[in-house]
């Protein structure tokens, strides 16, 4: 674990003078002979990085103490060419490319596989013919260009059910859904009647397990709830990219054998409207995980079979017996989780997560299923982390503190230092405020340098490594949303993004995101390169960033000196725009901002 200092960023230990020169002799040896080196440069290859090394070296070695200055990274000119057209909607690691190479059992072949190093795409990814710049906030909410997203298949098969509909040269979404065909609104106020806790600001975030084309989410929004909306990418065709097309939150994933990329006892509510999620099967291990990221006190709803059986079993392709089983095999399940049933109407259901620890004393039982987990498995680990067919259970002083109940109602909860903060090495309720009051003073200044935020020309955010979700929590009353990403190698305070009511995901930035290209309108990131260029290679982030970013979107990249003018350099080569600027505090010289916006080009291939 890195030490880090009090605006989150690494500290690096003191140098070894003595071993400079030796260090550099190797690092020279390495390239010689084309060794791969991890982090940010390169050996030498035709139209890639020089390896410069050496200065980073220099960089970490020299003891912070120091007053020599150390050289900023240099790096020659760089070409990427342009991806195939047949890469316009290319997902690295979840692509269906390397299906093949995966098994159909409970459906890993959709999770995340990311290529090898050697087969790596160094290309620019094209945007569709046609690409227009997306229709803007609050209007894209109900209507998206169709070139943008050029899918027929789930316009033709869900098109009786109004998930969305083709008209011209848009795609309009009636916001129907397979449980709600005559509209969503409708459906979420029957939710809201069920739950009045939806109307008064105690329930805040949530996730949508198999969100279609995000219609829920979409709806919630207007109600003051963040949901993460939640798809594989499956033949349904870029349900997550519409999602995103419209300006709603989503994000690539499946519950199969890995636990999601999320915090335990984090999100409010979670809600599954026929999803197709086999709840009961495999021991109710999917269950299990819901239980795991809810939040005590939380709310799990269910609409679609096995609910409502007895009115609607008739076109589920089944008998009521069956159906009656099932419900009642669901409800068994649930009820050994402490789950207890909340209320229930029409084709509705909802569950309510044990607030206290009351119930799980009966877990204790060695005969009891399913078995509490035991305390080898860490709660919030959840990078490629299987999943356990176990009941993740926190001491009861911990339950209480993050239980719903416990939380300010939003918004005051957003500027409520969580305890959970305290679990965070170097946390404290006066980190917090210090990391609340610097990002309001940060945002006033980038606003200034770039007059597009705080518009409706911005609407998806990506905050690409953040703290606290200080950046989020300074736009909050702008038309737009942020995604958090916290790094899986890095201090989880990802919990406390969810405490403070924002949403987020852990990510290692060595990979790809799991996101559609052209999906974010503004990109963020604060010291990044500073803290993973030991283990990330500078141009896939690079290149990663140009896949998810909309053409005519924008970077703010806040780095160390050190970086900047590197990648400022492979940033041109991606044919993005970009210009250095002062800090807010424009006397430190060892960091600096590049605002850098990408530029609209179309593929100089045609459609196959």
């Amino acid at each position: 674990m890195k030490h880090k200092d009090s605006d989150g960023k690494p500290i690096h230990p003191p140098g070894r003078g003595s071993k400079l020169i030796t260090r550099l002799l190797f690092l020279a040896a390495l390239c010689g002979v084309s060794f791969y080196l991890g982090g940010l440069v390169l050996c030498p290859e035709k139209n890639n990085l020089v390896a410069q090394n050496v200065a980073r070296t220099v960089d970490r070695e020299v003891d912070s103490t120091d007053d020599r200055d150390v050289a900023p990274l240099q790096v020659q000119s760089v070409s990427f060419s342009e991806c195939s057209i047949d890469y316009q909607d290319y997902t690295p690691c979840t692509d269906p490319r390397r299906w093949r190479k995966y098994g159909y059992h409970r459906l890993t072949l959709m999770e995340r596989h990311c290529p090898p190093i050697f087969e790596r795409k160094e290309c620019l990814v094209p945007p569709p013919n046609g690409y227009k710049s997306p229709i803007r906030w609050p209007k894209s909410k109900s209507e998206c260009w169709y070139r943008n997203v050029p899918y027929d298949w789930i316009n033709k098969q869900k098109s009786n059910q109004h998930w969305l509909r083709k008209e011209g040269e848009k795609f309009v979404f009636p916001g129907g859904g397979t449980m709600f065909p005559n509209g969503v609104g409708a459906y979420v106020d029957l939710m809201q009647d069920l739950i009045p806790q939806m109307k008064d600001g105690t329930v805040r975030t949530a996730i949508d397990t198999g969100c279609g084309v995000a219609s829920w989410g979409g709806d919630l929004l207007d109600r003051g709830i963040l949901t993460v909306s939640l798809a594989p990418r499956d033949n349904h065709e870029a349900q997550v990219q519409f999602a995103l097309e419209r300006g709603i939150p989503a994000i690539l994933g499946i519950i199969s054998t890995q636990r999601l990329p999320f915090p335990s006892n984090s999100f409010d509510m979670a809600h599954c409207s026929r999803c197709l999620i086999p709840w009961t099967e495999f021991g109710g291990i999917y269950l299990m995980e819901i239980h795991r990221i809810l939040r005590p006190g939380g709310f799990w709803v269910l609409s679609g079979p096995p609910v409502n059986y007895e009115n609607r079993w008739r076109g589920w392709n089944t008998t009521m017996e069956e159906q009656k089983a099932d419900y009642e095999k669901l409800q068994e399940l649930l009820t050994s989780m402490c789950f207890k049933l909340f209320d229930k109407k029409d084709d509705i259901a909802v569950w309510q997560k044990a607030p206290d620890d009351n119930c799980y004393k009966k877990l204790a039982d060695p005969d009891a299923y399913p078995p509490k987990c035991d305390d080898s498995t860490e709660p919030d680990s959840a990078w490629y982390t299987p999943l356990r067919a176990c009941v993740v259970v926190l001491p009861a002083p911990d339950i209480k503190k993050i239980s719903l109940k416990s939380f300010p109602k939003w918004p005051a909860r957003l500027h409520v230092a969580p305890e959970r903060v305290a679990d965070v090495p170097g946390g404290s309720n006066g980190a917090f405020k210090h990391d609340d009051s610097k990002w309001n003073i940060r945002m006033k200044y980038y606003k200034k340098l770039l007059p597009a935020l705080g518009t409706d020309k911005i609407r998806n955010v990506m905050d690409m490594n953040t703290m606290y979700g200080g950046f989020a929590a300074a736009v909050i009353s702008d038309p737009l949303w942020v995604m958090n990403v916290v790094s899986s190698y890095g201090a989880n305070t990802l919990s406390v993004v969810y405490d403070r009511g924002l949403i987020g995901t852990y990510h290692d930035w060595c990979e790809a995101f799991s996101t559609y290209p052209r999906t974010y309108d503004l990109l963020h990131l604060d010291g990044l390169f500073t803290a993973e260029s030991q283990r990330c290679e500078m141009k896939y982030v690079l290149l990663e960033m140009d896949r998810i970013l909309r053409p005519g979107g924008y970077a703010i990249v806040r780095e160390s000196s050190y970086f900047v003018d590197a990648i400022s350099t492979v940033a041109k080569a991606m044919r993005w725009g970009c210009r250095k600027e002062d800090t807010e505090h424009s006397t430190d010289n060892k960091e600096k901002i590049l605002i850098c916006q990408k530029k609209l080009w179309y593929s100089k291939q045609s459609s196959r």
